[in-house]
């Protein structure tokens, strides 16, 4: 939210550099709390310059291609899903166990740390983690990060050029008639949408081991399908962006989620079916967010607040819909409650669309209608105007004839008075 107001009266290159250089610092001093209180002002710091990267990474997209920058909004989700897919191998190796090939969630992977760091002194507010292994497998990633936010900053200082893009802007800024309920429209369809694609990533491990009985090799194997299935998407994606446009792949997107997660509800003791459907439910997911947001830049102009007010949307559904299905779960051990949560979503998504799109080109519609009625009307006039005016060049041609024929008359009448003279 805060960084969907600066991002309107900030230079954005400046913006997501600080964010940057926020989020390098806190990989860099994570490992070493000690305490919890610092380790929760740390998270915290994170979590906030990573929802601005969030909001103003997207907005920048935007704003640099407006609605033909479909192919580089997937090419900046694709990043996410592929860091996202490579994290934990990274981890993997750092740890040096299977455990981290798991699916940890944010709070298995804090508590690891803190129990990683308690055998410090117990009056150091920082200290360094036994385990180097984890300390460089944070440093590579923060390394990684501040690089970035130098690239971000050296943009800033060559391209400092924030009032032509704000007349630029101004002068393509278009807004749709129903702005506020599309955005409302899309922020509950991103609030299902990214809850049920978090879900099923941070359940599915548990699923596969509890309700399936599957081994804890095959189930982190499970896992590594879906977001690996969700990131090669992700990649084609952007070539599939220049050939399709946004509202073609949302919807192939929700007919493979609601297929897929039908399939899992209807088949979910079958280890085949549950392999087969899970990677073609992760590639269904897979285009749906950049798709959105690229689809909505085509009829209204998406500013700094209006893109926070839906990745808020987002944020939400990823964070109390896995708390509700694990409340859920608890009551219910015996039944497929994550099955259940994705299959609604996907329901709830599929049918919420096609509203957002009739909403979204009612008023085209309407326009392109009186456009319609504007050309047949000119194109009436003008054929009357045709018609009126042939006869009148008849007329005109039928005159000339009869005014030659008495200049011949009188031609002739002269020559014959000279002969008879």
């Amino acid at each position: 939210m805060i960084g969907g107001v600066l991002i309107d009266y900030m230079n954005p290159f400046l913006l997501l550099g600080v964010s940057m250089l926020a989020t390098a610092a806190g990989f860099y001093f994570i490992p070493f709390c000690k305490k919890a209180f610092l380790l929760i002002i740390m998270m915290a710091v994170f979590g906030a310059s990573v929802g601005v990267v969030d909001t103003g990474g997207n907005v920048l997209i935007l704003a640099l291609w407006g609605d033909k920058g479909a192919p580089y909004m997937q090419a900046l989700h694709f990043s996410f899903a592929l860091g996202a897919f490579l994290a934990p191998l990274l981890a993997k190796l750092a740890w040096g166990t299977t455990a981290s090939a798991q699916n940890h969630t944010e709070s298995d992977f804090n508590s690891l740390m803190l129990n990683r760091s308690s055998k410090a002194p117990s009056d150091s507010v920082f200290a360094v983690p036994d385990d180097m292994n984890l300390l460089w497998a944070y440093a590579s990633i923060g390394t990684y990060v501040l690089v970035v936010s130098v690239f971000l900053f050296g943009l800033f200082c060559k391209k400092s050029s924030k009032q032509k893009k704000s007349s630029a802007s101004a002068q393509g800024a278009r807004r749709a008639k129903y702005h506020w309920a599309l955005l409302c429209l899309l922020f509950l369809f991103f609030f299902f949408y990214v809850g049920a694609e978090v879900t099923y990533g941070s359940f599915v491990f548990s699923f596969a081991t509890t309700h399936v009985g599957m081994e804890e090799s095959e189930a982190a194997g499970l896992n590594s399908i879906f977001w690996g299935t969700f990131a090669a998407c992700r990649g084609l994606a952007i070539f599939f962006a220049t050939l399709l446009k946004p509202a073609t792949m949302i919807v192939l997107s929700n007919i493979g989620s609601l297929a897929s997660s039908l399939f899992l509800v209807l088949f979910d003791k079958s280890r085949l079916c549950l392999w087969i459907a899970t990677s073609v439910y992760g590639a269904s997911m897979a285009t749906t967010f950049p798709s959105g947001i690229s689809w909505i830049e085509q009829y209204t102009t998406l500013t700094g607040k209006s893109a926070a007010f839906f990745v808020i949307g987002a944020s939400l559904g990823e964070m109390a819909i896995p708390a509700v299905i694990g409340i859920l779960q608890e009551h219910y051990p015996d039944l497929p409650v994550v099955l259940y949560i994705c299959l609604g979503s996907a329901i709830f998504t599929a049918v919420l669309f096609p509203v957002m799109y009739k909403l979204a080109t009612l008023p085209l519609q309407r326009q392109r209608k009186g456009r319609r009625k504007n050309k047949d009307r000119k194109s009436l006039l003008s054929s009357s105007e045709q018609h009126k005016w042939k006869p009148v060049e008849n007329w005109n041609g039928m005159d000339s004839e009869v005014v030659d024929m008495k200049n011949t008359r009188h031609s002739v009448m002269e020559n014959s008075r000279n002969i008879l003279i």
